[in-house]
């Protein structure tokens, strides 16, 4: 990631900027609009004056047009299609489209019942799209829906008044789908005026977007802090303040929008999760899990939802909350078929209702009987560690070693507690159901082993030489790894060989200790660190580490 040097004084100053494929500047927008339309079977490109068009429409019924700066993909492009748009007039980046584009897509779409503009709230959008309805006036009857829903620049002064966000595409689904059903341009007209009116949204965004071509974000934002109120348009919000935990976060949006919307009690809602960008799909689906359980809590139903990436500011990562009042006429129109590809394919017609997920917890505690004294230290060093294995696997991997170690031992209580054998069991079982992955499969599979092998004998060091050698040739058939390869294998392989030539406890330590050294100088042709090749050399493979550690504490403690 490309990282830009502001100045000496600057506090942020090693700020990275978001690096884009590579392509001219010049051509970054022509070409991105080429392989949308390419990847579509029913979107075509007029490029004089430039907008985009559905090609399969063949009823007279009434058109829908929007459009806006690009960079807020997948709105409008992909709301293209049936039951929603008709022509889309994509501008620069973040720049509203023109006049000329406006009303050469208004006369293209029109079938001989008008066209519906749907307009949000910037001065651009509605100098443009209000010139090109005075330039088509003598030829296509035309009317408007401003949408104005980001109550973070409500005002009660004169100005621009609340900018047009996610609200919008709300709209357009709304309003395409009464056109579709053949409602006349001041029916649907009126029918969109009537959402936007009653819908609000609020934006955050815990990092800025980067504009291509360039050389700095959008803005500058300290690490831990977010900004509250962002506009969809690269712009820094209202408020700069902590990073706070979602349920905080989403109940100071949800004060914001819910104070202006002004529902009544128990009046239904549609409730739209947007992504901004770089807001990944868990995330999303975290904010509207809190979003249903606190407007729940305040006695709003969620009759329909949206929860996806619809209304972007390029790369920024954050998102929005939109909420729409709506009756059952509402509802209906939302449900209706649209051939818009940037629409959700599925979305839940039963309304929403919080819901409670967990997974069972594993019978894997070991807290009763005596102390574990060797494997308590085991575990206490890796729980001290997990930050240390952490960076080693960011390094040699793919980053996620110490989160699973963390995730199969953080729960134990030290020091553990039981026989060898019921300690083991539980740590095996711990990596099995709390870890998983590679590193729970293969560590759950060595405790596993040790644990049959206690079970028969009470004696360390052969219980040890027992359950090592078989753990160790389960695991090289499980993953085929060898000595070499760069994984734990090269610390659990000559520990199990000490044990076969009768070798002490520090001896065997030793032996682990200088196979996982030895991986520092290796290339990894198994695992995910395989993956990085040369740039894991120099760096300690961490699940070796981690087995070198074991045989130490069998060693140290007697």
């Amino acid at each position: 990631m490309k990282r830009i040097r502001l100045s000496d004084n600057d506090p942020h100053a090693d700020r990275p900027a978001h690096t884009y494929v590579s392509v001219d500047a010049d051509r970054f927008l022509t070409d991105a609009i080429a392989g949308f339309v390419a990847a579509q079977d029913h979107i075509a490109w007029e490029s004089d004056p430039g907008f985009l068009h559905r090609t399969d429409r063949t009823d007279d019924g009434v058109a829908l047009v929007s459009g806006g700066g690009s960079g807020h993909e997948p709105m409008h492009a992909a709301m293209i299609g049936s039951g929603m748009l008709d022509a889309a007039c994509p501008g620069l980046v973040f720049t509203s489209p023109n006049a000329l584009q406006i009303a050469g897509a208004t006369r293209h779409a029109d079938r001989g019942a008008g066209v519906l503009h749907i307009v949000k709230n910037y001065t651009g959008d509605v100098m443009n799209f209000r010139v090109a309805r005075n330039m088509v006036r003598d030829e296509v009857a035309t009317d408007h829906v401003l949408i104005d829903d980001d109550v973070a620049t409500e005002s009660d002064h004169d100005g621009p008044g609340r900018r047009g966000t996610g609200a919008t595409v709300i709209v357009e689904k709304i309003c395409g789908a009464a056109a579709a059903r053949g409602d006349d341009l001041r029916t649907v007209a009126e029918l969109g005026r009537r959402v936007a009116a009653g819908s609000r949204s609020f934006s955050v965004a815990f990092a800025p977007c980067t504009v291509p071509g360039a050389s700095r974000p959008s803005f500058d934002l300290p690490p831990g802090d977010m900004e509250f109120g962002v506009g969809i348009h690269g712009e820094a919000g209202v408020d700069r303040l902590p990073q706070q935990p979602a349920d905080e976060l989403v109940a100071g949006m949800l004060d914001r929008i819910l104070a202006s919307l002004a529902p009544d009690d128990g009046e239904p809602l549609i409730a739209f999760v947007n992504g901004l960008g770089a807001a990944h799909p868990l995330e999303l689906n975290v904010v509207f899990d809190q979003v249903v359980r606190q407007l729940t809590d305040r006695g709003h139903e969620i009759r329909r939802n949206v929860v996806g990436t619809l209304v972007t500011a390029l790369d920024m990562a954050g998102f929005s909350i939109t909420l729409v009042r709506c009756d059952d006429e509402i509802v209906e129109l939302f449900d209706a078929p649209t051939g818009a590809p940037g629409w959700p394919a599925q979305a839940a017609t039963g309304g929403s209702r919080p819901v409670d997920v967990g997974f069972a917890e594993p019978d894997d505690s070991a807290d009763t009987g005596d102390e574990s004294r060797w494997l308590s230290t085991f575990v206490g060093r890796v729980q001290e560690s997990i930050d240390e294995l952490t960076e080693l696997d960011r390094q040699a991997g793919d980053g996620d070693f110490g989160t699973n170690m963390a995730a199969a031992l953080r729960h134990f209580p030290l020091p553990l507690r039981g026989t060898d054998p019921d300690v083991l069991r539980a740590l095996s079982t711990s990596f099995l159901v709390r870890a998983g992955g590679t590193s729970g499969a293969l560590f759950g599979l060595f405790f596993a082993e040790l644990a049959r092998a206690f079970d028969e004998s009470s004696d360390r060091t052969g219980a040890l030489r027992t359950g090592v050698a078989e753990a160790l040739r389960q695991i090289q058939d499980l993953g085929g790894a060898h000595v070499g390869d760069n994984t734990l294998v090269d610390a659990l392989s000559p520990a199990a060989d000490a044990l076969a030539e009768g070798s002490s406890l520090p001896d065997v330590s030793a032996a682990s200790a200088d196979g996982a050294e030895s991986t520092r100088e290796l290339v990894a042709s198994r695992g995910r660190a395989s993956y990085v090749g040369d740039r894991a050399r120099g760096v300690v493979d961490p699940g070796a580490l981690v087995i070198s550690w074991f045989f130490g504490a069998a060693a140290d403690v007697a």
